[in-house]
């Protein structure tokens, strides 16, 4: 049974970080890119970021490039979203998604992704 889980959310201040993790199982990772989404009340999930199986391409949303950061260890089995600068704009449930689909490139677009997580909460405080 795959399994797909996110953790590291929390209540920060404007201006600090936070590291988000993303682990699988159930599946033989180092095959899958990853996604980043995310969806605040009210707001459609927006694709936040995602890397490719082998780390040699990564995506970012404009309104969060040279703030957040993404990698993945294979080993274990976890990818990782680095998010520094936070602002209250950025107060959003955080999931994360895993597919086999995209090869060559990694997808923001949540309906390319075919094992998804619960989320977990990042919430921004001005």
């Amino acid at each position: 049974q795959v399994q797909v889980v996110e953790s590291g959310g929390g209540l920060v201040q404007a201006g600090e970080s936070l590291r988000l993790s993303c682990t699988a199982s159930g599946l033989t990772f180092r095959e899958y890119a990853v996604g980043w989404f995310r969806q605040a009340p009210g707001k459609e999930r927006e694709g936040v970021s995602c890397i490719q199986w082998n780390a040699h391409s990564t995506y970012f949303i404009d309104s969060v490039k040279d703030r957040f950061t993404i990698s993945r260890d294979n080993d274990k089995n976890s990818v990782y979203l680095q998010m520094n600068s936070l602002n209250p704009d950025d107060t959003a449930m955080y999931y994360c998604a895993a597919t086999r689909r995209t090869v060559n490139w990694c997808s923001d677009s949540w309906l390319d992704y075919d094992y998804r997580g619960q989320g977990t909460q990042v919430t921004v405080s001005s």
